[in-house]
């Protein structure tokens, strides 16, 4: 079964974002990378059990390397590069966003675990950039007349816990926690944002050079409408964390509707009053 789209659906020029990835040359700059690795290893921690053919799906393979030594690190292709139920754990890794067909990679994951194995997905959520999104989006309203793509999209934490559903996974969990960069100005961001191989690589995105009247004037709306006490500008980064297991059938299992021995009411001592139709 093949999950590529054909070019003219994909939402984002992979040529583009390897071109953007292949710049990343200072590790330091992957700080969200490595906060996710230890997030995973804080979760596996508290996990009474030992993952021994762990496999991550990841641009960045040196920084997971650090928190997992013996894992097998694949590219986030649209045709990950994973044996069948070769794996207990997966860790897709701040990839998803970037993805044609996410539902198709959860698959992939899902399909590449033995029975009961466990994928983890930490990914960007639909808070992350919010400020830039809307300076960048009324400075070229107001320079340029239109509008263009300019940041990915990305899912609210319902809709990503819903795509570990769709892809077959068992007991699936979604939770998310933000996280608040400080910089000097939007153009630092947009410069760190290049130095994490982050920018725009959107398949519908101009194909031309930003105006630097665009940026500086998103720059100016970021500090009017988001600045600090100190002058500096706040930038979100949602971490929505998925994790789901494959289907086996030792796991748990809820109950058939109707099928309780026992009225709540009972085992709480509490007089049930019957509502009126």
């Amino acid at each position: 079964m093949s999950f590529a789209m054909s070019d003219q659906n994909h939402i984002t020029d992979r040529a583009a974002l390897l071109m953007h990835r292949a710049r990343v040359t200072d590790p330091s700059a992957l700080f969200l990378h490595q906060a996710a690795a230890e997030d995973v290893q804080d979760r596996l921690s508290m996990i009474n059990r030992t993952f021994t053919k762990v496999a991550v799906v990841t641009p960045f393979a040196d920084v997971w390397r650090g928190a997992f030594p013996d894992a097998v690190c694949v590219a986030d292709d649209d045709i990950l590069r994973l044996e069948p139920g070769a794996h207990d754990l997966v860790i897709h890794a701040m990839a998803l966003h970037w993805a044609n067909d996410p539902v198709g990679q959860l698959i992939q994951c899902r399909r590449s675990l033995q029975p009961d194995g466990l994928c983890l997905v930490p990914c960007f959520g639909g808070n992350t950039l919010t400020e830039l999104r809307a300076a960048l989006g009324q400075a070229e309203i107001e320079v340029t007349g239109g509008l263009s793509p300019r940041v990915a999209p990305m899912g609210d934490i319902r809709d990503l816990g819903a795509l570990l559903q769709r892809a077959g996974f068992a007991m699936p969990v979604a939770d998310s926690a933000t996280m608040t960069v400080h910089y000097d100005s939007a153009l630092h961001l947009m410069r760190d944002l290049r130095a994490m191989g982050e920018t725009n690589a959107l398949n519908a995105r101009l194909k031309t050079v930003t105006q630097r009247a665009v940026l500086l004037k998103a720059s100016e709306i970021y500090a009017n409408s988001y600045a600090t006490e100190d002058g500096r500008i706040p930038a979100s980064f949602e971490i929505v964390m998925l994790s789901g297991w494959a289907p086996d059938e030792s796991q748990p299992k809820p109950l058939r509707p109707g099928s309780a021995s026992q009225r709540l009411a009972d085992s709480l001592g509490t007089l049930e009053i019957p509502l009126k139709d």
